[in-house]
């Protein structure tokens, strides 16, 4: 009884247990058919804002004010970069890639400058960013017709036993990310940041690096997700991105992270994935229209994150 206890203790368990209960009601819905079906789309869809998510959350760890609101800017302008330098060759996969991560580090570098050089809020910062970011978008990947390689396109949806490698392969980054957050120097000074940021500058923590590389890491995470969607959905969007703005911040707070800084959860940057994807094919199941659909999700996310983000860290 007390190992029950202390496993429902457990910030992050509850966004699994969320998602187990949409996927349930909805396969009850249904009558059984499909349930595996629906793992493997929820698995696919799900990589993409754990991507994004682990990225917030490190941003978020930082504390009070602490946000990158420039990521949907920044994952189009990553796709459109991707895949005009893949140019639809699978040489050029490689390459490709290093030029999203370049785009997305480079967002995340301004982010911070423009955080530190003009002494505004980030929450100011990067939505500000996201406009010029929007507009070099626009004007650079309007209208591209570019499509992925068949070798990227065929990666990003290939499957093993019903599960996408990709989810395989996040998962392990997942687990890096974990790592790096509770055992390296890094990711404990994140923390330290968070719980109280004159402690940690005292206690010799260079606070304004750390700040810098977590914005960075967030940029470059973006960046990556850019890449991996124009290949998933075979092409690049400007609007490629738009979804995650909110969503971003929902899976890192619902999976347990406080939005006071000093207190992050990897795992349930997961469960919170699946519960938000698996609540839109719920919603859609059960013939909900678009905007009532829209409304309900909201609600849903904003009544979540209210609850979960009640939690003060230590100060």
């Amino acid at each position: 009884m007390t190992q029950v206890r202390a496993i429902f203790s457990t910030p992050w368990i509850w966004s699994f247990v969320g998602a187990f209960a949409v996927w349930l009601a909805t396969i009850i819905f249904t009558g059984g058919v499909g349930g595996g079906g629906m793992i493997t789309a929820a698995l696919s869809l799900a990589v993409f804002m754990v991507i994004v998510g682990v990225g917030q959350m490190f941003v978020i760890t930082l504390g009070p004010g602490n946000v990158d609101l420039s990521l949907p800017a920044n994952i189009g302008l990553a796709s459109a970069v991707a895949m005009t330098v893949m140019n639809g060759q699978d040489s050029r996969i490689a390459l490709g890639l290093l030029a999203a991560l370049a785009s997305g580090a480079a967002v995340g570098i301004a982010n911070y400058l423009l955080i530190w050089a003009l002494r505004i809020p980030p929450i100011i910062a990067t939505l500000s960013a996201s406009f010029i970011i929007l507009s070099i978008d626009i004007a650079f990947g309007r209208g591209l017709q570019i499509k992925p390689p068949p070798g990227f396109a065929d990666f990003t949806n290939v499957q093993v036993a019903g599960i996408p490698v990709i989810a395989i392969l996040i998962v392990l980054f997942t687990i890096v990310a974990a790592v790096a957050l509770n055992r390296m120097i890094y990711g404990r000074s994140v923390l330290a940041i968070g719980q109280n940021i004159r402690a940690a500058w005292l206690a010799g923590v260079n606070v304004g690096w750390i700040r810098f590389l977590t914005y960075t890491l967030c940029g470059t995470l973006g960046g990556l997700n850019g890449a991996l969607l124009a290949g998933y959905f075979r092409g690049a969007n400007v609007d490629i991105g738009r979804e995650y703005l909110l969503s971003s911040i929902a899976v890192v707070v619902i999976g347990g992270t406080s939005v006071a800084g000093g207190k992050a959860n990897v795992p349930g940057i997961w469960g919170a994935s699946l519960f938000l994807v698996l609540l839109l094919t719920m919603l859609n199941t059960f013939g909900v229209s678009a905007g009532v659909r829209l409304l309900l999700t909201g609600l849903i996310i904003v009544g979540v994150i209210t609850v979960a983000g009640g939690e003060k860290a230590p100060r």
